[in-house]
């Protein structure tokens, strides 16, 4: 059968969650089973869509296709190429605290991450003054344009990040890419060859998905102290404008994680949430995440996040929505100097009945039901309209 190869790889993934070393309760498995189809989806995505010389961007990830702890204020676009051919970008730019351009030598896999080739954000672009733009990446020249980039040896892989700081006021822009060897043309009509092919490859980065992002934990997270945190230190695979801060919490329903981080100068810093299985939580229905625009911010100048499953009644709370173990993580993004250790987080773990005592704010933080179901609320539209947008 020509799909036999993907329902094997499906069997087989299936095993893998099954046998995940995390589960321990039949929720833990749940969860599982909901992560497995969501990497089925985005692999036939991806596999129809691998063609390097005629490609087209695709969403990588996305409240049902999440996956290597995805950020709930990002748009993910990435597309395949070649180093041989000359791809245009273009589009306009919108209103979001960043927008970032990535190649990559390879993908991930269970055992390395992918070599960054080139990395940057739209400050290194010509953007017009009605915001559009046109960039282009391609073999080596004698003499590159502006907004030419060089395909390095390797180059298989255009990431594009667009990250959302204020959800309620910030923009989408647009963006398209072709390929400039191509435009015109037309692919080869499909053959029962290429439909064999493409099951198979589905198959195989649906198992090297799972299978990459169970190891993911153990290289960055699961080495670490629980309930701590890293120094602001550059994101692995990441963007040289990018930092993160990383950690793991486990906690009984009587405890809580406080988190406390200045405000930066970054245009974009936020904080999320992860599940066992290395995704965020539900951010759409449930406050798992916050960015600095979102976050009431201390008169000190510092926000203080509080990790908790039972409500605390502030307005900086994160809700664990049921996992007594997960991952935090803290990114700053479009930065334009070196984070130090005095830019990171500080991280206490203290009784629920002492939350009061320990926040210095407290009073300042407080929220009522009402004030919480409208940010809630606030949530839901604005997710609704950016998947939309």
């Amino acid at each position: 059968m020509l799909t036999e190869p993907l329902a094997g790889a499906i069997a087989e993934a299936e095993k893998i969650i099954a046998e995940a070393p995390h589960v321990r309760t039949e929720q833990d498995l749940v969860e599982g089973y909901d992560y497995l189809a969501g990497s089925i989806r985005a692999s036939v995505q991806t596999a129809w869509a691998y063609d390097r010389d005629f490609p087209y961007f695709t969403l990588s990830t996305g409240p049902y296709t999440k996956m290597g702890l995805d950020n709930p204020d990002t748009l993910y676009f990435n597309a395949n190429i070649r180093e041989d051919r000359e791809y245009v970008v273009t589009g306009t730019r919108g209103t979001t605290a960043d927008l970032s351009f990535q190649i990559l030598n390879g993908d991930y896999t269970p055992v390395e991450v992918p070599d960054s080739m080139t990395a940057f954000d739209d400050r290194d672009i010509p953007i017009a003054a009605d915001g559009s733009f046109e960039i282009r990446f391609g073999p080596a020249k004698r003499d590159p344009e502006p907004g030419y980039f060089v395909l390095g040896p390797g180059s298989s892989m255009l990431v594009v990040r667009e990250v959302y700081s204020d959800w309620a006021t910030e923009q989408r822009g647009t963006i398209q890419l072709r390929c400039a060897d191509t435009t015109g043309q037309a692919p080869p009509a499909l053959s029962r060859t290429a439909m064999e092919k493409r099951y198979g490859v589905t198959g195989k980065i649906l198992l090297s998905r799972i299978r990459t992002f169970l190891a993911f934990p153990k290289w960055f997270y699961l080495n670490l102290p629980v309930n701590t945190m890293t120094e602001p230190r550059s994101t692995p695979g990441g963007l040289p404008t990018q930092y993160s801060s990383a950690g793991h919490y486990e906690l009984a329903d009587d405890e809580v994680m406080i988190v406390t981080v200045p405000r930066s100068d970054a245009p974009y810093q936020g904080i999320q949430l992860g599940s066992p299985w290395y995704i965020s939580l539900d951010y759409l229905n449930h406050q798992t995440s916050l960015t600095a625009d979102q976050a009431r911010v201390d008169p000190d100048g510092k926000m203080r996040f509080v990790i908790s499953e039972r409500d605390p009644g502030v307005a900086n709370w994160l809700e664990r929505t049921g996992h007594d173990r997960g991952y935090v993580q803290i990114r700053w993004q479009r930065l334009s100097r070196e984070l130090t250790t005095e830019d990171g987080p500080e991280v206490e773990v203290v009784k629920f009945g002492e939350l009061a005592d320990r926040l210095p704010f407290h009073k300042e933080a407080r929220v009522t039901p009402e004030e919480w179901a409208e940010r809630t609320a606030a949530r839901q539209a604005a997710i609704a309209a950016r998947m939309l947008g």
